[in-house]
């Protein structure tokens, strides 16, 4: 013991403390990345939402190779809202969040389903939608608990024919410090 005191004593306090703090780092992981989806807390009205037979004659096109497009009108139509805040712990330290949050966009895709569960089209059936946003109350999030609300229109058609389906709203957000994340959501559709 006294030999490593006598080597360690010939090292220079400044050698030392580059020594010590080199050996203290962690190296980065994979698993350090930070993952927003526990602090980002989205929720719909209705849940699950209602779709309704379309009857506003909103259409799609149909792209064909040798033959005319077809223009088909959408079998189903939905109006819901969401709701999207921060909780108490997007100020915690490993996850750091910078108020005030901006929403810089939002996107929305329609999966066809039976019981919840996506099941995707086979062969070349592809599912069809459109959406608008019909309503939000804004796009800055200045503290935790603090929400938007947004209204969302939706046209969908579905290889199944079924109305039943899930909707996957994405958002994206940029924080005061620039960091930009994203947070998706799965809002299932009533059969």
């Amino acid at each position: 013991m006294l030999r490593c005191l006598t080597r360690f004593a010939g090292v220079t306090a400044l050698t030392f403390a580059a020594v010590s703090s080199l050996a203290c780092q962690n190296p980065t992981e994979a698993d350090d990345t930070i993952d927003y989806d526990d602090v980002i807390v989205v929720t719909s009205t209705p849940d699950p939402i209602n779709a309704e037979p379309s009857t506003d004659g909103r259409t799609y096109r149909v792209t064909r190779n040798d033959q005319p497009d077809d223009i088909l009108a959408f079998d189903w139509h939905a109006i819901f809202t969401v709701n999207v805040h921060f909780n108490s712990d997007a100020l915690d330290d490993d996850i750091d969040v910078d108020f005030p949050v901006r929403l810089t966009s939002t996107s929305l895709v329609v999966k066809q389903a039976v019981g919840g569960v996506i099941t995707p089209p086979t062969g070349s059936a592809a599912e069809h939608y459109d959406f608008a946003p019909v309503s939000a109350s804004g796009n800055m999030f200045n503290a935790v608990d603090n929400p938007v609300s947004m209204t969302l229109e939706t046209w969908y058609d579905l290889p199944s024919l079924r109305k039943e389906a899930v909707v996957i709203v994405t958002f994206s957000f940029v924080d005061d410090d620039g960091v930009v994340f994203q947070k998706a959501e799965e809002i299932r559709v009533a059969p």
